[in-house]
């Protein structure tokens, strides 16, 4: 076990994995589910039922809107109440369906389990994209079309992403020591779907057990050709580029893509839905996440179904000993603060957490003192200080110029700025002004 190098910036906050010793949890049902139609980067998916039908645990809700998008499939049995809109975590409305429960949690008929070891890349990859798979480490992109690479884009290494590096979040970690055989198995139908040879997980060392387990299954001799990568502790060494640099040595060009560099890279939570999905024909409309912080009565690991809402996650925790300063979809580094706790959990839904106000303090943002903390702790070599002043003068063409596409949101910036700089909204900032530039520019052709 080894890591080829190490990646350039990035930062050490706490781990706070306060939820790793917590076993997964099976969620009970609720009576109400908001199940979004877009719960992946793309076109939202079309709704194929209408209000007043009765559905079935796992039968399709939703259609994909496009190759860029992902099916819906319903959490549980019950009746349509309504086709509207929902609260995301971001502050958008999204198309959703709202469903009544029954309390039966009758299932439809699964899709036909498949053989992978005899089965076709093609149908394997079929299946993934009719179960709605999506990213499960957070940007939610449609799997099957990660795992579609142009032939001019061969591929040699398959990364499985068992790092987990957000702080507090560790629905990931518990899945690897609880559900193993699944992470393996679906890490070696991702690489048949993609004809590759070597398959990487990458770990960091925080997760001990994790690693010991799975070296023990390998060697076994159950799972060949898998290798495990301890990795060092240092955030963000979950992001695609810094895990590849780290196990390979290869750098993705800027505005380029892992498979630039013969790489594909998915989470361990992926995996292991893929390995249900192709093996038991079971679509997505559950996954592990993290219910953490210390405002909660029990923190904790839960099975949540798509739809259910973060107050009956919270409730699941044992509700709350202290009213929380703030609620966070995700980890205190890349998530986002939310003002409802009407918004549904997703299929990227890894965490939520809450803090108390002993735990935050109230920073007045002042003017960039040129220090550069800024720049020695971006893992993409960029210049956010420099650019922040840019982007605060409305200079986007600058901040473009300066690869301000290429940041990847991870918050480092801000965290080593003693400046208290909004420095992460900022380039959100940025990057969303450009993006809307480009597609103006583009529609005009």
């Amino acid at each position: 076990m080894f890591s080829f190098g190490k990646f350039y910036g990035g930062v050490h906050p706490d781990d706070g994995k306060i939820a790793s010793g917590s076993a997964i949890e099976d969620a009970p049902l609720v009576e109400r589910y908001v199940i979004p139609l877009r719960q992946h980067i793309g076109a939202p998916a079309s709704p194929v039922v209408a209000k007043g039908d009765k559905v079935l645990r796992g039968q399709l809700l939703a259609q994909a809107g496009g190759f860029v998008s992902a099916p819906v499939h319903s959490p549980t049995s019950g009746k349509i109440v309504d086709i509207t809109t929902c609260l995301g975590p971001m502050g958008n409305q999204l198309p959703a369906v709202v469903l009544e429960s029954d309390g039966e949690d009758q299932a439809a008929e699964p899709m036909p389990p498949m053989d992978w070891h005899n089965a076709s890349p093609a149908d394997l990859k079929k299946r993934v994209g009719d179960a709605g798979l999506v990213g499960m480490g957070g940007a939610s992109f449609p799997t099957i079309v990660k795992l579609s690479p142009p032939a001019d884009k061969p591929i040699d290494t398959l990364i499985m992403n068992g790092v987990e590096c957000e702080p507090c979040l560790t629905a990931d970690h518990r899945l690897m020591l609880e559900h193993p055989d699944r992470v393996l198995t679906g890490a070696e139908i991702v690489a048949k779907i993609l004809g590759v040879k070597r398959i990487v997980i990458g770990i960091e060392r925080n997760k001990p057990d994790a690693i010991a387990l799975l070296n023990k299954l390998i060697k076994a001799g159950d799972y060949k050709g898998i290798e495990i990568h301890d990795l060092p502790m240092r955030y963000p060494q979950g992001a695609e580029k810094q895990l590849i640099f780290a196990i390979t040595g290869r750098q993705v060009p800027s505005g380029g893509l892992p498979m630039d560099v013969g790489c594909v890279v998915q989470n361990v939570g992926s995996a292991a839905t893929i390995a249900e999905a192709v093996g038991a024909g079971k679509p997505f409309y559950e996954r592990i996440t993290t219910v953490v912080g210390t405002p909660l009565v029990r923190s904790g690991n839960w099975r949540t179904r798509v739809g259910m809402s973060y107050k009956d996650a919270i409730t699941l925790a044992g509700g709350v000993k202290e009213d929380p300063a703030k609620v966070i979809s995700g980890g205190p580094m890349m998530g986002f603060s939310v003002y409802s706790l009407d918004i549904p959990i997703m299929k990227n839904t890894s965490g939520i957490l809450l803090l108390s106000a002993s735990e935050l303090s109230q920073y007045s943002s002042g003017a960039c003192i040129r220090c550069g903390r800024c720049n020695d702790g971006c893992p993409m070599s960029l210049t956010p200080g420099l650019m922040s002043v840019q982007i605060e003068n409305e200079h986007y063409d600058m901040a473009e110029k300066w690869h301000v596409m290429d940041c990847i949101e991870c918050g480092c910036c801000a965290y080593s700025c003693p400046a208290h700089r909004p420095l992460v909204q900022h380039m959100r900032r940025a990057k969303s002004v450009i993006a809307a530039s480009r597609r103006a520019a583009e529609n005009k052709k």
